[in-house]
């Protein structure tokens, strides 16, 4: 591929088809990890590209990318991963997964050329994303963000679930930034202390941990843990919330300590979840929003 220069971030998975169902009724929205972090780092003014696949007939998804700034290189395939979500309470941890199709794998042949400073991979399902990937991108010595979702969930028929996943040491030694959420963590580390669930990922390599959970996000980073309070209105936007966390932390990790990145990463996701699709507020909104809950410290 043909990328344009150096990026902050390269966001790297397949879009996805949502269907999100809530106790509030039924909503259809472009989802993906992708979609929720380029969208959301761009509104911040960092230089953003995307590589996904998707079906032809989404092209509107990399239309949207592109007027918003975000280079996008997707290779078109016969079907989008696509996906429903059900929230059964207002829990946004507790949600039931399937899948109707699926746009295949990203290959290490798919970032060749890539000239990035950092790097979030957002897949949703095992085999999405390959270790070939991610090697290249440790020989790349680029700052490397995983979501832990795209490697422990397996699709069995339509329905995602969690399985063992035995390459999990293997691939997190390569790793710079986790992000999981508190029941991925759980049922990786096997504990539900989210504390010793952060520890215990930091033990297989990782050097910074963002656990996210239904009140807010963990950093565990130098030995230190920094625990950061969401403080959304409402929660009609929760789908995409820990997308947005982990692109903004690993974004804002480029030049921002652990502390500050979180804080900058817990203001955008508190406002994205007040509204469903992609983060798509102001920075001063954001600033706004760290000056008055997170004791006025706007790190511009």
């Amino acid at each position: 591929m043909n990328y344009h220069g150096t990026y902050d971030i390269v966001c790297i998975g397949n879009y996805t088809k949502d269907t999100i169902i809530t106790p509030s009724g039924t909503t259809y929205v472009d989802g993906g990890a992708v979609n929720y972090a380029a969208h959301a780092v761009a509104r911040l003014g960092m230089s953003v590209a995307v590589v996904t696949r998707l079906a032809e007939e989404d092209k509107r998804v990399v239309d949207a990318f592109l007027k918003a700034g975000i280079d996008c290189f997707p290779t078109y395939t016969p079907h989008s991963t696509c996906m429903l979500l059900e929230y059964p309470t207002t829990n946004p941890d507790v949600r039931n997964l399937s899948v109707a199709a699926t746009a295949g794998t990203i290959s290490a042949g798919h970032i060749e050329g890539l000239d990035t400073k950092s790097v979030i991979i957002g897949s949703s399902l095992r085999g999405e994303v390959g270790l070939d990937v991610i090697h290249r991108l440790h020989q790349k010595q680029v700052l490397l963000g995983l979501d832990v979702q795209g490697f422990v969930r397996v699709l069995r028929n339509k329905e995602l679930r969690y399985e063992p996943w035995s390459e999990m040491k293997e691939t997190l030694s390569y790793v710079d930034i986790l992000k999981s959420d508190a029941v991925e963590a759980e049922y990786l580390t096997g504990e539900a202390d989210i504390y010793k669930a952060a520890h215990a990922y930091a033990q297989m390599g990782p050097k910074e941990i963002v656990l996210t959970h239904k009140d807010g996000l963990l950093i565990y980073a130098n030995e230190q843990f920094h625990d950061l309070k969401f403080h959304a209105q409402q929660l009609s936007g929760r789908s995409g919330r820990g997308d947005t966390c982990a692109g903004t932390y690993v974004a804002m990790r480029l030049s921002k300590s652990p502390q500050e990145a979180g804080i900058w990463a817990a203001a955008v996701t508190s406002l994205k979840m007040e509204k469903l699709g992609p983060f798509n507020r102001s920075i001063q909104e954001v600033e706004y929003l760290i000056h008055s809950k997170y004791n006025g410290k706007v790190y511009a």
